[in-house]
């Protein structure tokens, strides 16, 4: 398997929380959140973490009720996705995000939103 960077995000409406992994050690380290009221800013600071990073492969977190059933967020997440991929010409992944902002807030995290991106990042390095 060839060593890959993955830029993760926990997406959400106001905030969006970002990691940044690698293949080889199955891990991910949180980022920081990204608070904007527009989306050009957000995807401007999106693009900026592509350049630092230089991902091969990104992944967004897919929320869901806890049975697997959508939701509105599911959607909206969705649509985050395409337009990741449409803007940066990279790879997205999908990865089921339940529980991982319950987690982060378990482990401790100061940045809920970045640990659970740090989570979202590792369970699809995990999987792979």
């Amino acid at each position: 398997m060839p060593d890959i960077t993955v830029l993760g995000f926990d997406w959400g409406a106001k905030r969006i929380g970002t990691a940044v992994g690698n293949s080889i050690t199955r891990s991910a380290t949180a980022l920081r959140t990204l608070r904007a009221d527009r989306n050009d800013l957000k995807f401007d600071a999106i693009a900026a973490l592509i350049r630092e990073w230089q991902p091969q492969q990104l992944v967004v977190g897919l929320p869901l009720h806890p049975d697997g059933a959508a939701h509105a967020h599911t959607a909206c997440a969705q649509r985050f996705a395409r337009q990741l991929e449409g803007r940066f010409s990279l790879p997205v992944a999908l990865v089921d995000e339940r529980y991982t902002s319950v987690a982060a807030e378990d482990e401790g995290a100061e940045d809920v939103d970045s640990a659970a991106a740090r989570l979202i990042v590792e369970q699809y390095l995990q999987q792979r």
